[in-house]
């Protein structure tokens, strides 16, 4: 997992599978399309746009793309272009992902995302369809995973406070992760979610 808050971060490739990429990426990073067409899915996206014929770009010319980038993407049709950026790419000390090619040096995993959480799945590639499925899964089964995270914040400070035992800190904590009742009221109401686990695991 990378910070990517004010990096630059280069698309080559306006197509949709550049626009995907691009979407992934406009929340975080300065994201650049670079491309002679470009998609209608780029349109909206916080992005900038720079038209270039990238078949027709010599070494020196693609390398210069590449000045302050911090992370590129290779996402044209043509495998054998996205290799010649991978290897602009690793010339210049950028990090590298390939779209269609030889494998770069950073993978583009699934997401899910919560306020308190990020979990990241990647099938390297093998199967698109089973990361978007265990995604799809983590995010219905797990829907008040962000409320029991906050549960959890509480809950420790309270035990630094009245529990000296690390081992039992962890135990009630674990106790409360496993109790289908606490889950099931934090699905409704965090305050009786937090009184029950509170009864239960700390007032035993």
């Amino acid at each position: 997992m990378l910070d990517l808050k004010g990096k630059r971060v280069l698309i080559f490739g306006g197509g949709d599978v550049g626009a995907r990429k691009a979407a992934y990426f406009e929340h975080e990073a300065a994201v650049t399309v670079i491309s002679r067409s470009f998609s209608p899915n780029l349109d909206g996206l916080a992005i900038r746009r720079q038209e270039a014929d990238l078949s027709t770009l010599p070494d020196p010319a693609l390398r210069a793309l590449l000045e302050d980038a911090f992370l590129a993407v290779a996402a044209t049709p043509d495998p054998g272009l996205n290799d010649r950026i991978g290897r602009a790419c690793a010339g210049s000390g950028v990090l590298f992902n390939n779209a269609a090619g030889e494998s770069g040096d950073v993978i583009i995993p699934s997401v899910v995302r919560g306020g308190r959480y990020l979990v990241a799945i990647s099938t390297r590639g093998k199967s698109p369809a089973v990361a978007r499925y265990l995604r799809m899964r983590l995010q219905k089964e797990y829907a008040d995973l962000d409320r029991m995270i906050d549960l959890q914040e509480e809950v420790r400070s309270m035990l630094r406070e009245t529990e000296p035992v690390q081992t039992e800190r962890s135990r009630i904590l674990w106790s409360i992760l496993e109790d289908d009742e606490v889950w099931k009221a934090l699905a409704a109401d965090y305050d009786r979610a937090r009184a029950m686990a509170v009864e239960r695991y700390l007032h035993a």
